[in-house]
């Protein structure tokens, strides 16, 4: 069998890699790929959302199954066009991916549907969106409408903040058409979770839950990245608190989507805030998150491979799903000035003593230089995921990892999974459910 992976980060090294391991043994190609990718399959120069010279390579090259990797390509709407030249892809169609292509669209059936989530308005006019953001206040969260690489979002707690934010996107276009339309969203306050799900039309097969980190500095300082880091399981989210997240949520907007006209086939992501009132959705995603699939797919035991067919062949309810109870920490390793402007080319040593140290290392922005050394290439250049019995086990395997690491600016967060480390250890001590707030940052 001959599978495509389309992208180039570090959820796609992750999916490669957990697809290599399945005992069908395919062949796996991946476009672009990255150095990491070439590990386990083979590497092939086409662009991600180059959807043409895509399909033209899967006809090709024969590929049976593509796995999209990205949400650049669904919003482009690359499996409306796989499918109807009869290729199998895997992904949701451009209808069905617009629920992360638009947060107004997404909050709208949200509303519409009544699945909790934060009070918002929308807004294409600069003026009127000022208007109300006077009128209404801070703290709230200023949203891009469309994509922005996951650094769309502004949590404002002034006025001043609100103010600069709305104009950036706005006016100044900081986020290009993206951000031509805006959500002002009331901010929530409690602890952040994600939950992504197999979907497959209206069977919905919840994943492991997960948390990210977005802002660039410890203590959840600085800007909004695409993710700092990231681990699983998540301490304060119960199995009641699960329950109710697959029937409140995915399962409600699977239906929705189905009753739209707008099926989806593919991974759903939530992500969640755990309010004193119960979980809210801060927003949904159409693809595996990056980098929670680096924390999730390694605790995944059943073939991804029969997984994801399953989904598209409609037989996800007959899929046992089964997950390692080991715990997983991943910690990224950013070049200088991320997530503004950064460096590209410095070389990178030591990735290889870092996955001697038993973690694994998923190349997310890397190339290789004309003499071959391995150089930075992105913004996000590597994330390193340890493994253990516990977080605490698996955040000092990840650290312990990426101590290893050397290039030139090279930054990371000191305390990814610090706080969650703690908690699990201090509830498993007491045998007692973790509890406690945080701020909203999705």
């Amino acid at each position: 069998m001959k599978i495509l992976v389309v992208g180039g980060g570090g959820r796609e090294h992750a999916l490669v890699w957990k697809l290599a391991q399945s005992p069908r043994r395919p062949e796996i190609l991946c476009a672009p790929g990255n150095p990491g990718t070439a590990e386990w399959g083979r590497n092939v120069p086409v662009g991600a959302e180059d959807v043409e010279g895509l399909l033209a390579l899967a006809e090709r090259e024969g590929v049976d199954l593509t796995v999209v990797g990205p949400e650049a390509p669904l919003l482009a709407g690359i499996v409306d066009r796989f499918r109807q030249a009869g290729l199998r892809i895997f992904g949701p169609s451009r209808a069905a991916a617009e629920i992360e292509g638009s947060k107004a669209y997404a909050k709208a059936l949200m509303t519409r549907v009544g699945i909790p989530t934060a009070r918002y308005a929308s807004f294409d006019s600069y003026e009127e969106a000022l208007k109300y953001l006077r009128s209404h206040g801070a703290p709230v969260v200023v949203k891009a409408d469309g994509l922005a690489a996951g650094k769309g979002v502004v949590v404002a707690r002034t006025l001043q903040e609100a103010e600069a934010a709305l104009r950036s996107m706005m006016v100044d276009g900081v986020f290009g058409e993206s951000g031509r339309r805006v959500v002002l969203e009331e901010m929530l306050e409690g602890r952040e979770a994600t939950v992504m799900a197999f979907v497959s039309g209206e069977t919905v097969v919840p994943m492991v839950p997960a948390q990210d980190h977005k802002p660039v500095f410890d203590g959840n300082r600085g800007p909004n990245t695409g993710g700092m880091g990231t681990y699983s399981p998540v301490p304060w989210l119960d199995e009641d608190t699960m329950t109710r997240v697959e029937s409140k949520i995915l399962r409600p907007v699977a239906r929705a989507l189905v009753e739209d006209g707008r099926p989806f086939y593919g991974v759903l992501y939530a992500g969640l805030m755990l309010t004193a009132e119960g979980p809210k959705v801060i927003e949904f995603n159409a693809r595996f998150g990056d980098p929670e699939a680096q924390v999730v797919l390694p605790r995944l035991e059943t073939d991804l491979l029969d997984v994801l067919e399953a989904v598209l062949d409609g037989t996800l309810d007959r899929v046992e799903v089964k997950w390692s109870p080991r715990a997983a920490v991943c910690v990224i390793a950013t070049s200088e000035g991320y997530p503004g402007a950064y460096r590209k080319g410095d070389v990178i040593d030591g990735a290889e003593e870092a996955a001697k140290q038993g973690a694994l290392v998923f190349h997310a922005g890397t190339a290789r230089g004309s003499d071959g050394a391995l150089v930075t290439a992105g913004g996000r250049v590597l994330g390193v995921t340890g493994l253990g019995d516990s977080l605490a086990q698996a955040r000092e395997a990840a650290y312990r990892a990426v101590g290893r690491l050397q290039f030139p600016g090279m930054h990371y967060r000191r305390d990814i999974a610090a706080q969650a480390a703690q908690v699990a250890g201090a509830s498993e001590a007491a045998g007692q459910e973790p509890s406690g707030l945080g701020s909203n940052r999705c």
